[in-house]
């Protein structure tokens, strides 16, 4: 086969990809063709809204920086997804007699395929209309959308072909841990860029677009606009930008799949030599209590640090915990009482319990033989996540009242927030041995296929629950605001709301208890599955 003949040969490759992939199970279909309209309905209203920015004063600051973010977006989608696209790891072609060249070549074109791609085609004809004024833009614009399409592409397989021999081992996986981090401070500084625009109008863009419209692909659009003032030689220079990006990333490509086809993979070398000289304790089982209770609390702090799935869950939460009160509170517009989120995101950890265990579940109901083997399990579990949780949402609330100045409300605050974890470790532990459920140790997602009904049920009901059951402390709490001499006997609300939850988490424990004993059989048999 001639080198020419390889592309089309990864474009059939890569939809034959998409195609199987599909036909897997029927919740994948559904999962991937409801995501394809909602990506493509969204990527339709964007090109309508750039659309209407034609003519307005700032449409260049807009689409610039949004083209340069959606750069960004290509950049960093290899660390956090390496396994959303599979074709995305060159190593599998290592065994082919093939050239770089023609590889990238090929590589390049099949990248193209899919709905990435499209979603990332729309914005930029969108931008290009918003810009254009004139059939000389228009001419250039056409120019611009391919290479700015191309150096986003070429950016994203560049990145994930430099990290592949991290992104494909154990410790390197972790590194999607930081995507839900990444997404809860990235939708909070939108937002609260968003309310500075509509505070102060889209001339707050102007000084980072003038920056931005000199780094690629944004650079091409800056051209854009360049031609529609008439400025030939600034548009000349831009769009030179952008082809001079392109070629660099293709060499870059090239360069590392040269080299990830001709060197051996030597990359577990050091991490096992190392682990090899570690010490096998760490001393953290010293500072926990004696028996069972240390035993089963070490090894869930170790989960949260060790396991990827386990690890990912707790940085979004403790992330999102304090990300809302705070920047809420930084805004002027926050309340003290957001400090109840730390709680609450950290409080779902204790929800499907035994599901983190996943299939080495059967070592821990070995050693389960009675009701009082599955209430020290419980309690154990539920001290390891108190462990953190408590000082976690103590700093938060403190912190969230030292920006609002607010500190006759901080009793109340830490007493709600007590209470709501006190609450949601009762039915976490409940909903843990009465809708448990797996969760798939590859990939990205958190519930094994069939049993989505079971995590909304126990994640979701379970929340309702503990809502219901803070109902006693919010109505206190806003009883004693509201009374005329209510407000000397808001600091009750601390020993009270503390004092609660603790009466809820023991008696919810205390509940779930028996029912793990009697149902370990059903519990062993749902976290396995897949």
């Amino acid at each position: 086969m001639s080198t020419d003949a390889i592309t089309p040969v990864f474009v059939r490759l890569k939809l034959s990809l998409l195609r199987n992939g599909l036909r897997q199970s029927g919740g994948r279909k559904a999962a991937y063709i409801t995501s394809a309209v909602f990506a493509l309905l969204f990527a339709a209203l964007q090109l309508i809204g750039l659309i209407a920015l034609r003519g307005h004063a700032h449409a260049e600051s807009v689409v610039v920086l949004a083209v340069a973010v959606l750069g960004l977006g290509w950049a960093v989608m290899p660390l956090f997804f390496p396994s959303g696209d599979e074709t995305l790891d060159p190593t599998r072609l290592v065994m082919l007699p093939l050239r770089p060249r023609p590889l990238v070549r090929a590589l390049l074109t099949a990248s193209l395929v899919g709905i990435g791609p499209l979603f990332t085609l729309c914005l930029l004809v969108g931008s290009v209309i918003a810009v254009a004024r004139g059939g000389a833009a228009f001419v250039v614009g056409v120019v611009a959308v391919v290479l700015a399409l191309l150096v986003c592409v070429a950016l994203a397989r560049a990145v994930a072909a430099a990290n592949v021999r991290l992104l494909t081992s154990r410790k390197g996986r972790d590194l999607a841990v930081l995507s839900g981090l990444v997404i809860a401070v990235g939708a909070q500084i939108v937002n609260f860029g968003a309310q500075r625009i509509g505070a102060s109008g889209l001339g707050e863009l102007d000084p980072a677009a003038g920056v931005l419209q000199w780094v690629p692909p944004a650079s091409a659009i800056g051209a854009v606009h360049a031609v529609s003032e008439g400025s030939y030689g600034l548009a000349a220079a831009q769009l030179a930008l952008s082809a001079g990006a392109l070629v660099g990333l293709l060499a870059l490509w090239s360069r590392h799949l040269t080299r990830l086809m001709t060197s051996p993979d030597g990359s577990t070398l050091p991490g096992a030599e190392s682990a090899a000289g570690e010490r096998s304790s760490t001393g953290l089982g010293r500072l926990l209590p004696t028996g069972r209770t240390g035993t089963v609390m070490e090894r869930s702090l170790r989960y949260v640090w060790r396991d990827p799935k386990t690890k990912a869950a707790w940085v979004t939460s403790l992330a999102i915990g304090l990300i809302v009160p705070v920047f809420n509170a930084w805004q002027g517009t926050g309340s003290v009482y957001f400090a109840c989120f730390a709680a609450g995101m950290l409080g779902i950890q204790m929800y499907n319990q035994f599901g983190q265990d996943t299939s080495a579940f059967w070592m821990v109901a070995m050693t389960i033989s009675s009701t009082r083997d599955a209430y020290v399990e419980l309690c154990a579990r539920a001290y390891a996540l108190l462990l953190i949780t408590l000082p976690y949402a103590t700093l938060v609330t403190v912190l969230t009242t030292a920006m609002l100045g607010d500190w006759r409300r901080l009793p109340e605050a830490l007493g709600l927030s007590f209470a709501l974890l006190g609450a949601m470790l009762a039915t976490g532990a409940w909903t843990s041995a009465r809708f448990p459920y797996s969760i798939p140790q590859e990939g990205y997602k958190n519930v094994a296929p069939g049993q989505t009904g079971l995590a909304w049920i126990s994640i979701f009901g379970g929340m309702m629950a503990a809502a219901l059951l803070c109902a006693p402390v919010i109505a206190l709490t806003i009883w004693l605001n509201v009374s005329a001499d209510g407000e000397d006997w808001t600091w009750l609300l601390l020993p009270v709301g503390t004092a609660y939850g603790a009466g809820l988490a023991a008696a919810g424990l205390k509940l779930a208890a028996p029912r793990t004993a009697r149902r370990l059989p059903e519990i062993l048999a749902a976290v396995s599955k897949g």
